[in-house]
């Protein structure tokens, strides 16, 4: 399996860093990521905020008893760490987009972010 991967990190007030991070899988179009995090000064782990992946696999929802296969956004959530999940387990399906691309801008929307990055150029620069 081969993936293309790109992070983008934008230091914020006091050495945190707001960080996103792109994922795709070269063989399976569906298999993609588009990564909003957070990452405090000192610390070397990723609090991620919110993901968007592809239709490439089943998610659960295990607290609310929900399965699905379809494209969906993670979201952060106090409720699955309390039972030792990541926090960016919960997911809900969208219809807002069907590639890497478009999560990237469903991502910069939904999250206000400002960037320099040309959404229309091409993502993983050969």
């Amino acid at each position: 399996m081969a993936i293309k991967e790109l992070q983008l990190s934008y230091l914020i007030l006091i050495g945190n860093h707001f960080i996103i991070k792109l994922r795709q899988n070269t063989n399976v179009i569906n298999d993609f990521s588009a990564i909003l995090a957070f990452r405090k000064k000192g610390y070397t782990n990723d609090f991620k905020l919110k993901r968007y992946n592809g239709k490439s696999h089943e998610h659960s929802n295990k607290l609310e008893g929900e399965k699905f296969y379809d494209f969906h956004i993670h979201i952060a959530t106090q409720r699955y760490q309390d039972i030792g999940k990541k926090e960016e387990s919960y997911g809900k399906i969208t219809d807002r987009f069907s590639n890497l691309r478009g999560a990237l801008k469903c991502l910069i929307e939904d999250c206000n972010v400002r960037t320099t990055l040309n959404t229309q150029a091409n993502l993983f620069e050969e």
